[in-house]
């Protein structure tokens, strides 16, 4: 009786959980489709399966396409700035190169009367002036190390993997300007290192009223990497004229000896240098380069669909 109820039970279960589809395929408890197979046994139907178990993923395609479309474009972005970065050095770079022709062109005008004015200064820098006067060759300064500017040397190693240039100091010399009653800082120009006692030089040490033409240069704030002002040791390594006029006794006001100043034995004059930082045919190179990186990998990626 109890084996009968079971059996009668379990006949009643498989009823229930399975229900006849066509082509004899059933539909299990479990919802997997099985088919009947010619030797009677029930294999699972891959096709059905995946037919009845696909996710309806209309919307997650379209939002999938959607975050396709803006990571595509967002990262067209790149090229596309680093294009505009590249376009606006080059801009920088003509109006720099045009500066330095500029500042170039002030170093070689007719000089004009020095003006004690410090707003007048500020603006005549690179400019060429005159004054009249006389030297104290005994509160020299030094600004070290330095090398002599020569265009000509420099025009001949230009290429060249190494040079061999000449390697000393600027000579300061406070200047008494006899038209203008005071007393300024005048670069006489450079001295090799074996020169760099006056005593080494005491024929170049002029001791006379002279003309003197030169170029207005301003005070520098030091660079990184660049030593302190050594005061104590009489050691220069940047154009600090607050402080060099409180050592002197003379005004903030500096200038640049012209080459026509040079006295044999004395320093060579003629040592302003128009230096302006221009960097910017690096950072055209770097632009324009990582553009053109970029835009080749876009390409690769989304127009021939190469997957890297």
């Amino acid at each position: 009786m109890a084996a009968g109820g079971g059996r009668y039970f379990g006949r009643l279960l498989q009823l229930w959980g399975r229900a006849q589809i066509p082509n004899g395929s059933v539909r299990t408890f479990f919802a997997y489709p099985r088919t009947k197979a010619r030797s009677g046994l029930v294999q699972g139907s891959k096709d059905i399966c995946l037919r009845l178990w696909r996710p309806k993923s209309g919307t997650a395609d379209a939002i999938e396409s959607g975050e396709d479309v803006v990571f595509r474009w967002g990262l067209l972005l790149i090229p596309v700035t680093s294009f505009c970065l590249g376009t606006w050095q080059v801009q920088r770079r003509k109006w720099k190169l045009k500066l330095i022709a500029d500042l170039e062109s002030r170093v070689g005008s007719e000089p004009v009367p020095l003006p004690l004015n410090p707003a007048e200064l500020k603006e005549l820098e690179y400019r060429s002036v005159k004054v009249r006067g006389y030297f104290d060759h005994s509160k020299e300064l030094y600004i070290m190390p330095r090398s002599r500017v020569d265009p000509e040397r420099e025009a001949r190693e230009a290429g060249q993997l190494t040079s061999k240039p000449d390697n000393g100091a600027n000579v300061i010399t406070p200047f008494y300007c006899t038209d203008l009653g005071v007393t300024i800082l005048v670069n006489r120009g450079f001295v090799p290192k074996k020169k760099l006692k006056p005593e080494t030089r005491l024929k170049g040490q002029v001791t006379d009223e002279i003309d003197l033409v030169g170029v207005v240069r301003l005070s520098e704030t030091r660079r990184p990497f660049v030593p302190e002002n050594n005061i104590e040791r009489n050691h220069w390594h940047y154009r600090d004229l607050e402080a060099m006029a409180k050592v002197t006794g003379a005004e903030p006001i500096f200038i640049d000896a012209d080459f026509w100043s040079t006295v044999p034995g004395g320093p060579v004059g003629g040592q302003t240098r128009v230096s302006l930082r221009n960097e910017h045919m690096q950072y055209i190179v770097t632009w324009y380069g990582l553009c053109a990186a970029t835009s080749y990998l876009w390409y690769r990626k989304f127009i021939q669909k190469i997957p890297f």
